[in-house]
Parts: C-alpha cells; sequence; structure tokens
C-alpha cells in the first residue's frame, strides 16, 4: 500500500466545501463514500476515515493563515438529515491496532487544534447538526465552542461506542463531556450508553448541545449565532493572508527531504535521524518583512515540515522505535528570529506561526516514539529549538574542549510552547524546583556543557572519548526493550504535574483505548467490533479486569 500522505488543499478536497463570507467561514462535511483512503469500506451517513480527518485539518489550518478576516466558521453537514454517523466502524474493523490508536490521537489533535484557535486565535466554531449525529461526530461537535441540533423529532447526538461496539469514544468524547460541557456524571452514564442518543430539550437539559432550533428556521438561526460568535472574537486581523504552499518534500523508502528537515530511516534497526536546519542567510525583522515572506519565513516552514515528518513516520513506520533528534545551524540566527516573534507577537500572523511552533511541538511529545537528543559541534539547539531537547526523553550533549558545543534559552522558552499539562518544557523538567528554573532561566549567554549539567538542562554530557560508545550503546539498549512498554512509560512520564483536559485525553487514549482495541470482547473473533452488521450477536467475557 502507498505511505500515506498528510498534505492537501481545498482543490483535491473529496469530503469538505469551504466557503468563506466575511468573518463567517462554513466547513460543509459531504463525504464521498467511495472516497476511503483504502478499499474495502463505503463511508456511508457521512461516516469518516483519516483521509476525511486530513482534509479537516488541512481546512481548520488553512483558515488560520489564509483568512485572517474569519472570526467564527460554521461545521455543518451537505447530506439531508445526517450530520455525521462518526467514524467509519468497517474501517475500525479491518485496520491494525496501531493504526486505530493513531488515527484517534491524529483525530485528537485537529480537535484540540480547533479549541486553540478559539481560546488563543480568536476563530471561533459552531457545530450546527442538521441530523443525526453520532460517534466520533458528536465528538468533532463537542471540540466546537457550541452546539446547535435541528430539533425534529429525528435527529440526535449520541456516542454508542459502548453499547454498539465495545469500546470507548477515543476522540475525547468522554472526556470534553464532563470536563468541557460539565455533564453530570451520572447523566453522562446513561447518555453514553444509549445507542439512539438524546434529542431536543432534554438535549438541551442535559447540556449535549447549547441550543436547539425547528427546522424551518435552522439556517436562519444558525447565522444568527455564528454572528454573535464571532462578535466574541479577539481576532484583529487585517490585510491579506498567507498561502500555504506545498512543502514539496523528496521522498524515498529510506529518506525524506524538505527545506528545512531531513530524515533518515532505518528499518532494520527500528531507528529514525531528523535534523532540523536552522536558518539561513538574512531574516526579516519587521512584521511588514514577515507578512512579505509568508509561507517562506525560516520558523513557520520548520514547523510545517517537522510536523509533516511526524505524522508522516507515526503511521507509515510503525517499527521504528526511536527517534534521533538532531539540529545544525547558527544559534545565534536562531535567538533572533525568537526575538523577532517575541517583540511582535501581538500580530496577527506571527502568533499563528508561534500557535503553529507549539501545536508541532505538541504533536513530538504525543509521539509514541523514544526520543533521543543528540547534541553535537554545529548543533543550533537554542531557543524554540531548545524546546525539541526539552521534550526528549533523554539528551546527550558532547564535551570536547576541541569542539566547542552549546545550547541556550531564548525569550520563547519560558510561556510561549506550553505542553499538554499546561506547564513549559523547563517548568516540567523542575517540577518542584523553583530555584533551578529560575537559576536556568536567569542564565546570561551560551550555555556550554559543563554549566547545561549543572543547570540540569541535559542528561548526560560524555567526553569525546566515551561518546561514541555511550550513545551507541544507549540506542541499541532503547530499541531492545519493549515497544509497549517504552509507549506506557514515556507517555507516564512527560506529562508530570497537573491533570488537565487535554493529558487527561492523550493519558486515557495511550492507556484504555489501548487496552480496550485489542480485547476481545470487541476484536476477538466474536467481538462487538468485528460482528457490527453481521447476524451474529457478539460473545463477552464477563470477567472485570
Amino acid at each position: 500500500m502507498e505511505p500515506i500522505q498528510f498534505e492537501t488543499d481545498p482543490g483535491r478536497y473529496r469530503h469538505f466545501k469551504l466557503s468563506v463570507d466575511g468573518p463567517i467561514a462554513t466547513l460543509t462535511l459531504d463525504v464521498q463514500e467511495d472516497g476511503g483512503l483504502k478499499p474495502g469500506y463505503k463511508l456511508k451517513l457521512n461516516s469518516y476515515d483519516l483521509g476525511v480527518d486530513i482534509e479537516l485539518a488541512d481546512a481548520i489550518e488553512r483558515l488560520r493563515f489564509e483568512h485572517p478576516e474569519v472570526k467564527c466558521c460554521v461545521i455543518t453537514s451537505g447530506m439531508d438529515r445526517v450530520f455525521s454517523a462518526g467514524a467509519n466502524i468497517y474501517m475500525l474493523a479491518s485496520s491494525a491496532h496501531s493504526f486505530k490508536v493513531n488515527f484517534c490521537k491524529f483525530t485528537n489533535e485537529t480537535r484540540l487544534g480547533m479549541e486553540e484557535s478559539s481560546r488563543d486565535g480568536g476563530q471561533k466554531f459552531l457545530a450546527a447538526l442538521n441530523g443525526m449525529t453520532s460517534g466520533g461526530g458528536y465528538e468533532l461537535a463537542l471540540a466546537a465552542d457550541e452546539i446547535l441540533l435541528v430539533d425534529d423529532g429525528n435527529a440526535a447526538v449520541a456516542l454508542p461506542e459502548a453499547p454498539l461496539l465495545a469500546v470507548l469514544p477515543g476522540t475525547g468524547g468522554l472526556t470534553r463531556l464532563v470536563d468541557k460541557r460539565m455533564v453530570r456524571r451520572d447523566r453522562a452514564d446513561v447518555f453514553s450508553t444509549l445507542i439512539e442518543g438524546i434529542k431536543g430539550k432534554r438535549a438541551v437539559e442535559w447540556k449535549l448541545v447549547d441550543a436547539i432550533t425547528p427546522r424551518s428556521k435552522f439556517h436562519e438561526t444558525v447565522r444568527e449565532r455564528a454572528e454573535a460568535l464571532a462578535a466574541t472574537s479577539t481576532r484583529n486581523a487585517s490585510g491579506p493572508g498567507i498561502e500555504l504552499k506545498p512543502l514539496n518534500a523528496k521522498r524515498s523508502e529510506s529518506a525524506l527531504e524538505y527545506r528545512t528537515v531531513s530524515v533518515m530511516i532505518d528499518q532494520a534497526s527500528r531507528r529514525v535521524e531528523i535534523l532540523l536546519r536552522g536558518p539561513e542567510g538574512d531574516q526579516p525583522q519587521t512584521v511588514e518583512a514577515i507578512h512579505a515572506l509568508g509561507v517562506d519565513y525560516w520558523p513557520l516552514a520548520m514547523a510545517r515540515e517537522f510536523d509533516d515528518v511526524l505524522c508522516h513516520l507515526r503511521f507509515n513506520y510503525a517499527t521504528c522505535g526511536l527517534l534521533l533528534l538532531k539540529t545544525q545551524g547558527d544559534a545565534e540566527a536562531v535567538l533572533a528570529i525568537d526575538k523577532t516573534l517575541c517583540d511582535n507577537a501581538d500580530d496577527w500572523l506571527v502568533k499563528e506561526i508561534l500557535l503553529k511552533m507549539r501545536r508541532t511541538f505538541k504533536r513530538l511529545d504525543q509521539t509514541a516514539r523514544s526520543l533521543f537528543a543528540l547534541i553535537e559541534p554545529g548543533s543550533c539547539f537554542v531557543g524554540s529549538l531548545l524546546e525539541i531537547a526539552l521534550a526528549a526523553d533523554r539528551s546527550y550533549m558532547l564535551a570536547d574542549a576541541k569542539k566547542p558545543v552549546h545550547i541556550g534559552l531564548g525569550p520563547l522558552n519560558k510561556e510561549w510552547f506550553p505542553k499538554a499539562n499546561g506547564l513549559s518544557r523547563l517548568e516540567t523538567r523542575f517540577l518542584g524546583e523553583p530555584e533551578t528554573l529560575e537559576k536556568a532561566l536567569a542564565y546570561d549567554g551560551l550555555i556550554d556543557p559543563t554549566a547545561a549539567m549543572e543547570l540540569g538542562l541535559v542528561t548526560f554530557a560524555p567526553d569525546d572519548l566515551d561518546w561514541e560508545d555511550e550513545v551507541r550503546i544507549a540506542i541499541e539498549e532503547r530499541c531492545g526493550f519493549s515497544p509497549d512498554a517504552m509507549t506506557g512509560m514515556e507517555a507516564s512520564l512527560r506529562f508530570a504535574g497537573p491533570e488537565t483536559m487535554e493529558t487527561k485525553i492523550f493519558g486515557r487514549l495511550t492507556a484504555w483505548q489501548n487496552w480496550i482495541f485489542q480485547r476481545p470482547n470487541a476484536v476477538g473473533e466474536k467481538g462487538a467490533l468485528t460482528l457490527y452488521g453481521k447476524p451474529s450477536m457478539p460473545e463477552f467475557d464477563w470477567r472485570r479486569t
């Protein structure tokens, strides 16, 4: 099968239609039944697979960068009396376990991106449900700021995964019910075990939707509520947007080559080397120059390309369990760009660039791969690029007086790139050690290996005699551990500190979705997901564990 590609554009959409009318955009879901990512299933009733969600992610990204004038996006359906039946069941039943979990992870990241766009970018979302809304379709609606449901006696919202398929709503459904919409937990319990869902006034009373409207007034009410949401937007954008041009990556089975990122893939040893190159040449120092350069501005190009790499590796190289993270370039140039971004963060485009970097670094955090940062001569792990080393499970920094190596902190490291736990990577690293955090942030200038170890910013700093063997042994050891144990261990260790809705979503996805998706009650020969749509009834192992 051909590798899954994560690049698309509105001219290639098969399942969404995007239109913009001043401050209001409309994203219409109209899934083509025969447009699945792979053969073997039909996408009936606006059910979706990864290909549909790739289009959704692209559309949301384009609204942020290409349409600064948009203050509210309406997500609705082009199918009569159906919003969405959710993730396609036959697609899930026929997919490998790793694909199912990565599919849920990608769709979660897309929906969290919607919520970030509303909270930090000022583009609000209205889910206009014109009919039946079930499973992942309702989970998409839950990511919006408001949910409007047509009241026609038939339209309902539902999360039927537990009673119907013996699995759970994997795109944050249960978490958003109680943490975001504050649905009473006894009501959430009832709702999540009703295949038919809940409609009308009860859906409003139980906080499952914000409002209902007769079908005769549906379009009028949608417009009114969209305009009201737009009026609450903090987006102060003006002027034209920037076009998100194709990445034009060169791809082979063992390598990926972008303008700012190079990837070498060694499937035999189950490891991948990722090299991020720093900025080259003169870089813009004013907002006007940043807008003029647009998508070619180094931090945006780097974030887009690195993000594409992470998605590509997740889905197309499931057995490559260790990512070796490297950088190369001028450290001072990276810090200068960081300062420009920080000084102009009130500009809408600069803010969106910073938020794109944030989302990409979060995708790295959530990648079920071991991460080792290798800090060598010529590296530029400073400022925003230091976030990549701080995201790593371990970092190795060469200590060689003849080949100086440095890292460094910049103005963006303190608060611009929080993890899912709401803390910066530095705060998470020094949890319970505020004096160590203050000492690191107060350090002036580039940091050599001795100081980096004293400040706690790297894990090890071998000298030139030990470097090769120490790094080699660590790599070989890591690649020999159970991938299941490593995924669980890493997810447990990367998000120390406070629990948030986001950490709950991904923690539960890593733990219980990973488990439930492999249980015979769901995917066994007589499991509910396996037998869905067939005349046989599932047979359950009734033991609780």
